[in-house]
């Protein structure tokens, strides 16, 4: 890190299963900085089985922030993320600290980096309702209901993404305006945006899925049905986010009789590794994304990221 140059805020990103956790660990090691997570799953409370959460051990003394902090009852979104994040940046910097940034979910990073508009606070009832109407009718009737109300932004939205499909809905039933009509009056940047460097791991892709399929085994081998339960049992929806999250969906459609539970784990990998495909093809669209090849773990990968920083 060059001297008399202000400090870059390096974010470690890249499909699931990279290790950007270890890299990210080294690297604020290296730099003496402290560690932002901008994982949609990690900031979940009580969800930790098939989150790869780092363990006391994993984080080597190196403080993280935005981890294990959300009620799972709450859809917590990519704007309260970037706002957060912002809040936590600095005052991680104003100690005097560098700011390192780990995490595969490419939205909330582009969320702080190219700020959303400003939207209406979650009203918990209409969130509830449009929740039911999700159990009861499916994503696609959701999707057709935003499509008569909003058809541009449904045009943008997969039918099955029913969490942003309800945004739209919320929105417009909250505003009585357009989502797609107000998204692009964007807040500024932060100041520090200009100093973000965005670095992402490319494993080789056959061993990347071997890491992803051995995973999920292991997360079914450790009690995660078992943590399921638990966490339906103390309230939690399965159509929260926190239980929307991959292998806790498929855990969910196997407690209500929906496949079986080798199925589960199955569609679990095939999900995965489906969803490390998007991550890859996201942070192609990143035009200023440094690409480091091999795992973070690999002997090497360390050194080749602080060399251009």
């Amino acid at each position: 890190m060059a001297e008399g140059l202000e400090k870059p805020i390096v974010a470690i990103s890249g499909p699931t299963a990279s290790g950007k956790t270890a890299l990210a660990v080294g690297l604020a090691i290296a730099i003496g900085a402290e560690i932002v997570n901008f994982d949609s799953v990690q900031i979940y409370r009580g969800i930790e089985i098939a989150t790869a959460k780092p363990s006391d051990e994993e984080r080597r003394g190196v403080a993280h922030h935005l981890i294990n902090y959300v009620d799972p009852n709450v859809n917590y979104t990519a704007g309260d993320w970037a706002r957060d994040a912002e809040r936590v940046i600095r005052e991680i910097e104003s100690r005097g600290k560098n700011v390192v940034l780990v995490g595969g979910t490419g939205f909330y990073l582009r969320a702080l980096r190219q700020p959303l508009f400003e939207s209406p606070k979650t009203d918990a009832v209409l969130r509830e309702r449009f929740g039911q109407l999700h159990s009861a009718k499916g994503s696609e009737y959701l999707h057709r209901m935003l499509t008569r109300l909003d058809p541009a932004a449904a045009g943008k939205i997969e039918l099955a993404d029913h969490s942003r499909t309800i945004r739209g809905l919320e929105h417009f039933f909250q505003t009585r305006r357009r989502i797609s009509e107000v998204q692009p009056q964007r807040a500024q940047p932060p100041d520090f945006a200009a100093r973000m460097r965005l670095f992402v791991l490319n494993p080789p892709r056959d061993l990347l899925y071997e890491r992803i399929n051995r995973r999920a085994e292991t997360h079914f081998e450790k009690g995660l049905v078992e943590e399921v339960i638990a966490l339906r049992g103390q309230g939690i929806g399965d159509d929260t986010n926190a239980l929307g999250a991959h292998a806790y969906k498929r855990v969910c459609e196997y407690l209500r009789g929906e496949r079986d539970l080798e199925s589960a784990m199955e569609k679990s990998k095939q999900d995965v590794r489906n969803y490390a495909k998007r991550q890859l093809t996201w942070f192609r669209s990143e035009k200023d994304a440094v690409w480091l090849t091999g795992f973070g773990t690999d002997p090497g990968v360390l050194e080749q990221l602080v060399a251009q920083i």
